[in-house]
């Protein structure tokens, strides 16, 4: 009886961890939080309404996982936009989306490309009344599936944590991309993994997915005035 008690205690101490990890992770992502900012624990607990313990865990693992930094003896810290380490993360998103491709060529059955082909045309060329944000997570989709194709969890794993630490880069990224295009790639790429045309799909992903330097630099630029512009408009508002 004690022991099934202490399970069930333990089971809904995870389930807070999980809550409040989901929470601070989304707002690391959007960058609620300002780059550079010393996270103050004990707000943070208030406005979760959790303790400190499950919150010092939450915080722990995004730190692990690089959404948030930490300093011993100071705490942890909301994560610069550093544009060589977006360009490290966009090199790691090309070089497994190429493996996985790799694989998927020799793995994929015929009715998940299908069906992904079929998202495509759901999700059409066209933005529509879209916001970056909803792009973004089409785009993602699109992705996550293509690579699941390729039967790898881990590599799976790998990408997601890659995409929702360059999602708010690739949110600025994406007013700046022409979604015909995009679109247009994601179509070329399935299509070759369908006829298991491993060069096909390899030079349309590589060329689809690399960023130059320069670009990540200017869209963190408007980055940072997003941020900043949107606390002078909370001030003043």
């Amino acid at each position: 009886m004690h022991s099934a008690k202490g399970k069930h205690v333990e089971i809904n101490s995870d389930s807070v961890v999980d809550r409040v990890y989901e929470q601070l992770k989304a707002m690391a992502v959007s960058y609620e939080f300002k780059p550079g900012e010393r996270l103050n624990e004990g707000d943070i607990a208030k406005r979760l309404g959790v303790s400190r313990t499950p919150l010092r865990e939450a915080l722990n693992r995004l730190n692990t996982e690089g959404f948030l930094r930490f300093t011993p003896g100071k705490g942890f810290f909301c994560r610069e936009l550093d544009a060589h380490e977006i360009f490290d993360l966009y090199e790691l998103r090309k070089s497994i989306e190429l493996a996985s491709a790799r694989l998927a060529i020799r793995r994929a059955k015929d009715s998940d490309i299908d069906a992904l082909l079929a998202f495509l045309d759901a999700t059409g060329p066209d933005p529509g009344e879209r916001s970056a944000i909803e792009l973004v997570e089409l785009d993602e989709a699109f992705h996550e599936r293509l690579m699941a194709m390729s039967n790898n969890a881990e590599m799976l794993r790998v990408l997601r944590n890659v995409n929702a630490r360059i999602r708010f880069v690739r949110w600025i990224d994406m007013d700046r991309l022409n979604r015909s295009n995009t679109q247009a790639e994601h179509r070329a790429a399935l299509l070759a993994v369908k006829a298991r045309d491993e060069a096909a799909c390899v030079s349309v992903l590589e060329k689809h997915i690399d960023r130059r330097l320069d670009q990540i630099t200017s869209a963190i630029k408007e980055g940072y005035a997003q941020i900043y512009m949107a606390t002078a408009r909370a001030v003043t508002g």
